[in-house]
């Protein structure tokens, strides 16, 4: 199972208000709101973690069928921030995700997955032959005919990506 999010970070700095009284608290556990206060960059941590609970969120809906606005049932941590990459884990219930975590000046963009293996082979596609079922989760009609397979879709501002777990 797999999940991705990506945040236009222009488009992120025009809408949203991440300092105003209440955003940190409403969406973060104690833990992250400490995690983001020692960060050298506050406003990038913020989107870090929204990313990874939101990448993870996809998954869990997926497993569930639940849909619910559940930012602190979804616990993250940091295991690793080097350079433009962060790799991290995301709790909820009895469930742990795996989560990737890549920055740039404009984009940041997190991959999700069940487990290691398949966080490793996460793969982009494009966003073409998608089917959603009756709860709004989306599947790629894969070849051979009859089959599909998990994929993640997420969009913000100038960016789309579209995820899948490659095939050997």
């Amino acid at each position: 199972m797999i999940g991705n999010d990506v945040i236009d970070l222009l488009q992120s700095r025009q809408e949203s208000n991440w300092q105003r009284k209440g955003f940190i608290n409403k969406i973060f556990t104690d833990d992250e709101q400490i995690i983001i206060s020692n960060s050298s960059d506050p406003e990038i941590m913020v989107w870090v973690l929204w990313s990874m609970k939101e990448a993870a969120y996809k998954i869990y809906n997926r497993q569930t069928k639940i849909r619910a606005y559940i930012p602190k049932k979804l616990i993250c941590s940091i295991k690793t921030y080097k350079n433009s990459s962060v790799k991290g884990l995301v709790f909820c219930d009895e469930n742990i995700y795996h989560t990737k975590t890549m920055l740039s000046k404009d984009i940041i963009h997190t991959l999700a997955a069940a487990s290691l293996e398949d966080l490793n082979c996460i793969i982009e596609i494009e966003n073409k032959d998608i089917v959603k079922d009756k709860y709004g989760i989306p599947y790629l009609n894969a070849y051979p005919e009859n089959t599909s397979q998990n994929v993640s879709i997420s969009h913000h501002g100038r960016f789309e990506k579209v995820v899948t777990i490659r095939n050997f």
